[in-house]
């Protein structure tokens, strides 16, 4: 049975001239399939199965991640149904050279395991053991409320 930090993922993506918009930001579509794909990562790695996506809560695009600047994309699981596990998504925009930080984007993604067959396919229970565990669920659920 796995934690959130089992399922925590926190991957990188250089801001290139090719990922940007007509204003040298981060192109939107861009920054939805990196938080897309690290959430399945956090599915994956929660469930032990392919997972898909099935549903994205409230997408907020709170400020531009300016070309040649990293996206950090910040993903791990806070619950879960039978078949289905809800995600946590952050994204950020990062200095590459100073490391500064600003939150850029934030959403849950809900994710459905899906067995050898294609069909979908029960999830294990999620573990809460540590205090940052218990951060994690918190702080995921809290948004998730109030969005």
């Amino acid at each position: 049975m796995p934690t959130p930090e089992d399922t925590y993922i926190e991957n990188r993506h250089r801001i290139q001239p090719n990922h940007t918009n007509n204003y040298e930001t981060a192109h939107g579509g861009n920054v939805m399939k990196w938080i897309d794909q690290t959430g399945a990562l956090s599915a994956m790695r929660f469930a032990g199965e392919t997972c898909v996506t099935a549903s994205i809560n409230q997408m907020n695009f709170e400020r531009p991640i300016p070309q040649g600047d990293t996206a950090v994309i910040q993903s791990y699981v806070f619950d879960h149904g039978r078949t289905s596990i809800k995600v946590r998504l952050r994204a950020f925009r990062e200095d590459p050279c100073s490391g500064e930080r600003e939150l850029t984007t934030e959403s849950v993604f809900i994710f459905v395991a899906i067995g050898e067959d294609g069909s979908p396919t029960e999830v294990p229970e999620l573990r809460i053991e540590s205090d940052r565990d218990k951060e994690l669920q918190q702080d995921a659920r809290e948004w998730a409320n109030a969005n």
